[in-house]
């Protein structure tokens, strides 16, 4: 062997075994810088999609509260939106519903398309006066950006998963300006009841990162405060136990109703673009006759005003009606806004006869009724305490975990899987998926 290969052999093997050292003394080096790299990607892509998506939907509501006549068009929009997604889209029409089969099961690349595909019929939905969120379009835009630097990488199936994992932990964390809760989302909304803890450390970078790069684009995120919180007490707690049944069973009807209404437009409304088409005429109508925009868009001053003063205790159930009937006819979007909305008017509605707070009884429903309809009680407690501040833990913790208990086996995810039974009692439904219940 001529003695350049020699050396060049011999400069090989001595870097092998220090880098056998290094991994000896430091296992989990290697596996921290993979992820570092492929995370900050993720979370620099994913946050500034977010920042851009949160400044378009405040300008697309601006524009339709000082438009009102636009509400006019939403039959018109919801057929254009059926129709892009019927002749060019039916690929990614599972939205996050995809994702998690993905995670589940990853067999097919999820196509880039989902991500403007889901902005835009996101944006089209709030301009004309649809009763949407933006949770939805977050993550199916993260997952889609996840899913090809998956695909570039070429990633095995394992790292395939833990990379959507992070990806929708970076689509949630930034869109709310929750790293924290978004990270937990992300880890808990695929398998009720189980944590993939090999993906803990890209989930919480990436939503940490993401939620930082969303901040670096000057986006600003909406604040809620909860005046006054007491002292913890038996009757308190018994008091926090009884709203968190009314969360829970409010969860649990908002998803089974949304998912009945969807077959019900399937089954008479055989023409995908005509549902939406429909969905809007029933909107708009609602609208006109009520005579308020309250209960469509995002309703975020409904929200702030429900931690502040009593408002009419129907509140919660119009918006119900208009975001199932929105939804359930193929507008995007998402339901966690809407649910944010529904948990903090009902929250407010429970304070005629709770005497507990209203602002806390707001505060427990925002994150109690998701955490019901989501199957995601660590994640709602944790965005509490992000938004609300650590003095409520205790009284969210128990509205969410009651929630979790009394909505059943039901979510608005229909793919979800149940990894541990919430009790005994449904001890049948483990490794079942949501539909199959």
């Amino acid at each position: 062997m001529p003695f350049s290969d020699q050396k060049s052999q011999f400069r090989e093997t001595k870097s092998y075994h220090y880098f056998s050292k290094v991994n000896q003394k430091f296992p989990s080096a290697g596996y921290i810088f993979k992820w570092l790299c492929i995370c900050s990607i993720l979370g620099i892509c994913v946050g500034s999609v977010s920042a851009f998506f949160l400044i378009s939907l405040q300008w697309a509501t601006e524009l339709r509260e000082s438009n009102l006549w636009l509400i006019a068009l939403l039959p018109v929009a919801g057929f254009a939106i059926g129709l892009l997604y019927h002749y060019f889209g039916k690929e990614v029409e599972g939205g996050n519903n995809l994702l998690i089969d993905t995670i589940h099961n990853p067999k097919d690349w999820i196509p880039f398309k989902m991500a403007p595909f889901v902005l835009i019929g996101t944006i089209t939905t709030h301009i004309f006066g649809g009763s949407a969120g933006r949770e939805g379009t977050a993550l199916q835009m993260a997952g889609a950006i996840g899913d090809q630097l998956s695909r570039i990488f070429k990633f095995n199936p394992e790292d395939r998963k833990v990379l959507l994992i992070a990806a929708i932990s970076a689509g949630f964390g930034s869109v709310f300006g929750t790293p924290l809760a978004g990270a937990v989302f992300g880890l808990e909304v695929f398998l009720i009841g189980r944590l993939r803890y090999d993906a803990i450390f890209p989930a919480f970078l990436s939503a940490i990162l993401a939620s930082l790069v969303t901040d670096a684009w000057q986006v600003s995120h909406t604040h809620y405060h909860i005046s006054f919180i007491p002292k913890i007490s038996v009757v308190n707690i018994l008091f926090s136990i009884l709203a968190g049944l009314f969360f829970g069973v409010t969860a649990a009807f908002f998803s089974k109703t949304i998912r009945q209404t969807g077959r019900l437009f399937k089954t008479y409304i055989t023409y995908p673009p005509l549902r939406p088409f429909v969905g809007g005429i029933l909107v708009a109508c609602g609208v006109w006759a009520i005579g308020t925009t309250n209960y469509i868009g995002l309703g975020i001053p409904t929200i702030l005003e429900s931690f502040e003063q009593s408002l009419p205790a129907y509140d919660f159930l119009l918006k119900i009606v208009f975001t199932i009937i929105t939804l359930s006819a193929g507008f995007k979007g998402g339901e966690v806004t809407p649910l944010f909305f529904i948990g903090a008017t009902l929250g407010n509605a429970l304070s005629y006869f709770i005497p507990l707070p209203v602002g806390l009884l707001a505060g427990m429903g925002f994150v109690a009724v998701f955490a019901g309809a989501t199957n995601t009680p660590l994640a709602c407690m944790l965005m509490a305490i992000e938004l609300f501040g650590a003095e409520s833990g205790v009284y969210v913790a128990i509205a969410c975990v009651v929630s979790y208990l009394f909505s059943g086996n039901t979510s608005i995810y229909h793919a979800q899987v149940v990894g541990e039974p919430k009790n005994s009692f449904f001890d049948q439904n483990q490794g079942k998926k949501i539909s199959e219940l």
